[in-house]
């Protein structure tokens, strides 16, 4: 799909339903693709970091998380329609999933997090097919051993969609690095989404998400560990969009 400039990535401006939809031709298809999402602190990352700026470009589906990426897009005149954060679209991709029998593999959080998911959502949703789930250890990503391990488990498995959740960026250059080398046809790059639909953390209510607050709300349960994040780090963003204004 056709994607537009959004400060130094590009992005696809398209609603949930229309991303939903999309995710369904790439599977259908069995084409091998990756979707990831940015907010402001990947914004921010990009800046920096050319490699993830490659990722996030050559994304089948670049989606923007976070309504001021939303407000930034409307006063640069370039409107995106939808916040769409990996959160949100994934519970309604595994309803479309459990319509149509695709089946999906999920990865990512703290031992027990990802089996924790599976169960929610075969509770959830009536059909749904969770083929494999893996927490893997930490600093898996550094040990080609592992790596094997997980592209092995998943080509196993042979699931039409993979849920990533490792956080930025982490997942995305994981996925991109790997995608080709397991038996799958999308894979999702979704964050925390594992740990809400486990039910271990919980997240902000509707309204918050809708003002653009659910950063704050999240600040409020972990306020040591990212006050660097939301206070010091992310105010780059004024900067950013006056760079490419």
């Amino acid at each position: 799909m056709d994607k537009q400039p959004l400060l130094n990535t590009y992005v696809n401006n398209i609603s949930m339903n229309e991303a939903v939809d999309e995710i369904c031709r790439l599977v259908d298809e069995k084409k091998k693709s990756y979707v990831v999402a940015v907010n402001t602190d990947v914004i921010i990352k990009i800046e920096n970091d050319e490699y993830l700026k490659k990722i996030s470009d050559e994304a089948a589906l670049t989606l923007v998380d976070g309504k001021p990426l939303i407000w930034i897009s409307k006063w640069l005149k370039y409107p995106v329609k939808e916040k769409i954060s990996g959160s949100d679209l994934v519970p309604k991709l595994c309803r479309t999933a459990a319509e149509k029998g695709y089946s999906i593999f999920i990865i990512g959080g703290k031992e027990g997090v990802a089996v924790n998911a599976k169960e929610n959502l075969e509770r959830d949703y009536k059909n749904i097919r969770i083929v494999g789930t893996y927490s893997p250890p930490l600093g898996f990503e550094n040990d080609a051993n592992e790596i094997n391990i997980i592209n092995q488990k998943i080509s196993a498995a042979s699931p039409d969609i993979v849920i990533a959740c490792f956080g930025c960026p982490k997942q995305e250059k994981w996925v991109y690095e790997n995608y080709k080398k397991y038996n799958a046809a999308v894979s999702i790059c979704a964050g925390a989404t594992v740990d809400f639909l486990a039910g271990s953390v919980k997240r902000a209510p509707k309204w918050m998400s809708e003002y653009g607050l659910e950063w704050f709300y999240r600040f409020l349960k972990e306020p040591k560990r990212l006050f660097k994040r939301y206070f010091i780090d992310d105010i780059k963003i004024f900067r950013l969009t006056l760079k490419y204004r």
